[in-house]
This record gives C-alpha cells, sequence and structure tokens, in this order.
C-alpha cells in the first residue's frame, strides 16, 4: 500500500514540476525513475513527494524538488553532460538523479555518515556511474577534472576558485552563492578563460562549510 501511494506521489510531483515550468524531458524522466522517499528519513516518507524542504539530521537539508529540478535543468542547459561534480551529496538523491543525466558523477560529502548512506542507497538502486567519497567538496575532485557540471548543494559566500579550475571549457557551474539571508542562485559558464555569471532567483541553502565532519 505504501508503494502505491508513493509511485502515485512520484507521478503527482513530475507533474507538478512540468506545471512550475521545468521542460528538460530527462530531468522529468530523471524524477520519474529516482524515488524520492527512500532518501529521507522514514519518519518523514510521507512527505517525499511534497515539495518541500526535508530534514537529513546533522543540520543538513534535502533541497524543495523544485529547485533541485530547475538547478538540474540549468546545469544540463540541453546538453549531453559527460563528467559531473557534485558538491554536497547529502542523502543521494540529487546524486541518484545526476546519474540519470550525466554519464559519470563524482559526489563528495563532507559529513562520513551522510556519504555512507548515499553510496548504500545508490548501490541500492543498482547506480553504478557514480563514486561517492567523504572529503571537502570546496575543493573539488582535480584528479577527475575537468568537469561539463559541477552543482552545488549548499551555499558558500563565494565559489572557490579551485572549482572554476576544474571546470571544462563550456561547461556549466551552479551554485547558491551569499550570506545568511542574502543569497542567489547564479549559473556560470566558462568561456575559455572567462567565468559569465548569469544571477537567477533567490535562494536559502545551509552554509557550505569547508573541512570534513
Amino acid at each position: 500500500m505504501h508503494e502505491l501511494l508513493h509511485e502515485r506521489g512520484q507521478s503527482r510531483l513530475v507533474e507538478k514540476l512540468g506545471d512550475l515550468g521545468i521542460n528538460d524531458i530527462f530531468v522529468l524522466d530523471a524524477f520519474r525513475r529516482v524515488p524520492r522517499h527512500l532518501f529521507v528519513d522514514p519518519a518523514v516518507a510521507d512527505s517525499a513527494y511534497t515539495d518541500m524542504t526535508l530534514p537529513l539530521g546533522y543540520q543538513q537539508t534535502l533541497t524543495q524538488p523544485s529547485i533541485v529540478a530547475r538547478m538540474l535543468e540549468l546545469l544540463r542547459g540541453g546538453r549531453h553532460l559527460g563528467r559531473v561534480l557534485e558538491v554536497g551529496a547529502g542523502s543521494g538523491f540529487q546524486t541518484g538523479l545526476l546519474c540519470h543525466l550525466a554519464d559519470q558523477v563524482f559526489a563528495i560529502e563532507r559529513i562520513a555518515p551522510l556519504a555512507t548512506e548515499a553510496r548504500k542507497r545508490t548501490d541500492v538502486l543498482g547506480l553504478e556511474n557514480v563514486v561517492i567519497r567523504h572529503g571537502d567538496g570546496l575543493l573539488g575532485w582535480p584528479d577527475f577534472a575537468p568537469f561539463d557540471g559541477i552543482i552545488l548543494a549548499a551555499c558558500p559566500e563565494s565559489v572557490p576558485e579551485t572549482l572554476f579550475e576544474q571546470l571544462a571549457d563550456g561547461g556549466r557551474l551552479i551554485a547558491p552563492v551569499g550570506l545568511d539571508q542574502r543569497q542567489q542562485l547564479i549559473l556560470h559558464i566558462r568561456d575559455g578563460e572567462t567565468i559569465n555569471e548569469i544571477p537567477l532567483d533567490n535562494a536559502f541553502f545551509v552554509p557550505a562549510l569547508a573541512g570534513l565532519a
């Protein structure tokens, strides 16, 4: 019974994302293929398919689906994605979506228990094109750079230069940027040696912290 309710909730969520202006069929298909209720605490699983932020513990949150979908649509920009870097894997939900949008996903999570749980969940779903490691995502993952796309799931005061250095020519980096209530979602596009910035919506994400936890 619960599975049927989750399936119906997932279908309604995808329909809502379309109504909200998400037009990328690949992003919408990813939301159909990754069950969000598997990536939340069982206590809030009944709310998994509502368009709202949910707690993950460790003072972290699972971003509301409409924002995740918008960020992924902008990250793709209608392009095929080869390698993608995710800074802040959290519970692994966005990681799972990325697995359906890119050839290879390299995800970093600074909080060890969350990284462990994210690995378990992506393994259960049989997602084989992803590597998740416990590390400081603000340092990136230079061993596998350059990346066609980089996405940040937490908000730095400014994007570290080292992440821009790991972005391929023509690549896109999307991140919330700013302090406290003054956050803004910004799309960055590399054009040779130039990083072009496109300011988007106001945002509210947990802060991106350096180091490990």
